[in-house]
């Protein structure tokens, strides 16, 4: 039998380390770390987002200057156990994360105290990080993986032909270029087919397809940039849907008739549209 004194011993011991276990905080629910990066040692994950499509304004030059990247979203928030001590200060976290980051092929595009902009490809894609660290050793992970939209609302020829007999103009959700460029992403297929819809539909109607633009860059560039990609749609419903071109004319606005401001990106978004209007 062993003495009492040792059985109290071992029943003490096991109370410290039972207590030092609950000690510990746990991630909270649902959440995980991100498979681009491990944690810092001794983190937890206070909590997490996760959305199919958001967007973040990431800061990548002086001046606050952003460049805003919208696809798959994370924010991750780890926080220092209480037992950790002494806690990493935010310039030791930020070298773990540049180091990481530049090993994985990736680049520090900003950097400033507290807080970094990183951007990686993976699998041909763009994945941008926001890093931000405070002194009490907490850290905060935004992480968006760019991809456009899967568009799960789009304007059916019925509306359209709605649209043209009321007002005589109609915008056209789901039609999507890269930006600067006048090719038609393979995700506006079906907005374009539905336009196609619409003319087969009705065989006398003749439409003006209009490009329009938000008032980044020059006024001569948006003229020409609104012109081209008219006229990429236009090509799209001869070419795929054999719609006779003497029923159709490109013409492109540019910035001048925004449908909201061109003061933030939320605006700007909705002036960058193709429109159909009724000849």
């Amino acid at each position: 039998m062993k003495p009492l004194s040792t059985v109290w011993m071992g029943a003490l011991m096991l109370l410290v380390l039972a207590g030092a276990a609950a000690g510990q905080q746990q991630d909270a629910r649902e959440c995980k770390d991100h498979p681009l990066f491990t944690r810092m040692p001794g983190y937890w994950i206070h909590s997490c987002i996760e959305r199919q499509f958001d967007a973040f304004d990431f800061i990548v030059g002086p001046n606050r200057k952003t460049n805003h990247v919208e696809g798959q979203y994370w924010r991750i928030n780890y926080y220092p156990q209480n037992s950790l001590n002494p806690k990493p200060g935010d310039l030791q976290i930020q070298r773990n994360f540049q180091n990481a980051v530049q090993k994985q092929g990736g680049k520090v595009v900003w950097t400033e105290k507290a807080q970094d902009t990183y951007m990686l490809v993976k699998d041909g894609v763009e994945v941008w990080v926001n890093l931000r660290a405070e002194f009490t050793g907490k850290y905060f992970l935004t992480i968006v993986q760019k991809q456009a939209m899967v568009q799960d609302i789009v304007v059916d020829a019925a509306a359209l032909a709605q649209g043209l007999a009321a007002e005589g103009h109609m915008a056209v959700e789901g039609i999507y270029f890269d930006t600067g460029k006048a090719v038609i992403k393979p995700e506006s297929a079906q907005a374009i087919g539905e336009i196609a819809g619409l003319l087969k539909s009705d065989p006398t109607l003749k439409v003006f397809v209009v490009g329009h633009t938000d008032s980044v860059s020059t006024v001569e560039v948006n003229l020409k940039l609104s012109q081209d990609r008219a006229q990429a749609v236009l090509q799209a419903l001869v070419s795929q849907h054999g719609i006779d071109p003497a029923r159709l004319r490109a013409h492109g606005c540019g910035p001048f008739a925004p449908v909201a401001t061109n003061a933030t990106e939320a605006g700007r978004a909705k002036n960058r549209r193709v429109e159909l209007v009724k000849q």
